[in-house]
């Protein structure tokens, strides 16, 4: 599969960094972003190139050569094919593609030149030709959904919604945005627009939503802009810390796993009503903190009222949209969410029949936790359960987690506190 890398544009926002050179030159550690980003591409198999370059674009091209030049960094060559498309003029983020696009006989990815990344491409490139769609947009939770394009799609992760930033933004949202990679069918490409520049978001991509031919691939791995001299300031720690190489879903990753009632949210017995949904004070801040931490947050929740017929999954979904669009607000975020919406015990009015079983997914046994493993290639005995009830410290036992009770009582927990917060800084 060709990897097409944009790499044109000017930097003006990162201008204080580095205004001699291109945006994907400036470096990280002691490599060009950009190269950063083709050894990725290289190391998984990915070596034929097409690298679109335009205001310094003969810096990036003396640099890399045809792919075969040695790399100066590390003294062994960059082992891959490149070809250049040089703007002359303007086209905006998506114009060059039309004016490449007899190279592009096959599915293709399209990555910015100026996100620092390090994903598992394979398992991205697996997930898009089972979907079978046009398009499939790596997606990911960040900081700052309020002012974010947000992506709204469906449990089969087709597209419905694409909301961009001057859209106006629902009062809940799930908070999943564009990380700015994908993987194009050329058929895309078949469109007639006649704009002199071309907005790959707004003109191409949009159009798609609620076709059924665009999905997400929604992953906690590291992509990052790094087009502003605050967020370059982030990803160069991130980097140093291993962060960003540690995310690739190839490593194995630690979760700290959340209740949700008692544990984010103030608890209120059955939660019915989204309008009594209310964060616990300090919630926000706790779990920025396992977000800095290269832990994923993942919560895991047990919901009888969908089996009891008290709340349809339309309004739980809602109700878990609110406790990310306040997180949000709060630079937090959760990278995975997890419920039950069985109920072992019969004879409510208006219970959901097919939901009255035992199953295997509510605690105090672990099947929430083991799913997420398998999803997220967790390494279970290098987590924690964290909540406020017995049968959260069961079922992270049960998982083969370290424990953490919120509260008082002994269950056979690692660690017990009344705040989240200080309960994380005997992990962390």
């Amino acid at each position: 599969m060709k990897a097409v890398i944009m790499a044109g544009g000017k930097g003006t926002r990162i201008s204080s960094i580095a205004r001699d050179i291109p945006k994907p030159m400036i470096k990280l550690g002691d490599m060009p972003v950009l190269e950063h980003e083709i050894m990725c591409l290289r190391n998984q198999g990915f070596k034929d190139l097409i690298i679109t370059v335009s205001y310094l674009g003969h810096i990036i091209m003396d640099y890399f050569g045809d792919g075969s030049k040695v790399s100066p960094v590390t003294g062994e060559p960059f082992d891959v094919h490149i070809e250049y498309y040089m703007e002359e003029q303007p086209l905006g983020n998506a114009g060059a593609l039309f004016k490449i696009k007899d190279k592009l006989t096959e599915d293709f990815l399209l990555l910015n030149a100026d996100v620092v990344f390090d994903i598992n491409f394979n398992r991205f490139v697996d997930y898009h030709r089972k979907k079978g769609g046009l398009v499939t947009l790596f997606t990911h939770p960040n900081s700052h959904p309020y002012d974010s394009a947000l992506i709204i799609s469906n449990a089969n992760g087709e597209v419905e919604q694409w909301i961009s930033k001057e859209d106006e933004h629902p009062k809940y949202y799930r908070n999943r945005v564009n990380a700015g990679l994908h993987i194009l069918s050329p058929r895309v490409l078949n469109c007639k627009i006649n704009t002199p520049k071309i907005d790959l978001d707004r003109q191409l991509l949009k159009p798609l939503a609620g076709t059924g031919k665009m999905f997400v691939y929604d992953s906690p791995e590291y992509v990052k802009d790094m087009g502003t001299p605050d967020r370059y300031e982030v990803v160069c720690r991130d980097f140093k810390n291993g962060l960003v190489r540690d995310k690739n879903l190839k490593q194995k990753q630690k979760a700290i796993f959340l209740d949700r009632d008692g544990t984010i949210n103030k608890y209120v017995g059955f939660l019915r009503n989204i309008d009594e949904f209310e964060l616990i004070d300090g919630v926000s801040d706790a779990i920025r903190v396992i977000n800095d931490s290269g832990y994923l947050a993942i919560v895991v929740t047990n919901q009888p009222v969908i089996a009891r017929g008290e709340i349809t999954f339309r309004e739980l979904n809602e109700i878990h949209n609110k406790m990310e669009t306040l997180l949000g607000f709060n630079g937090a975020y959760v990278d995975g969410i997890y419920f039950c919406p069985h109920h072992p015990h019969k004879g409510y009015d208006g219970e959901v029949p097919e939901l009255k079983f035992d199953c295997e997914c509510r605690k105090p046994k672990p099947g929430m936790l083991l799913q997420a493993a398998e999803n997220f290639n967790i390494d279970l005995s290098q987590s924690w359960m964290i909540g406020d009830s017995e049968n959260d410290i069961l079922a992270g036992k049960a998982a083969g987690c370290k424990t953490g009770l919120l509260g008082s009582g002994q269950y056979g927990q690692n660690i017990t506190n009344t705040s989240l917060m200080r309960l994380l800084k005997l992990i962390i």
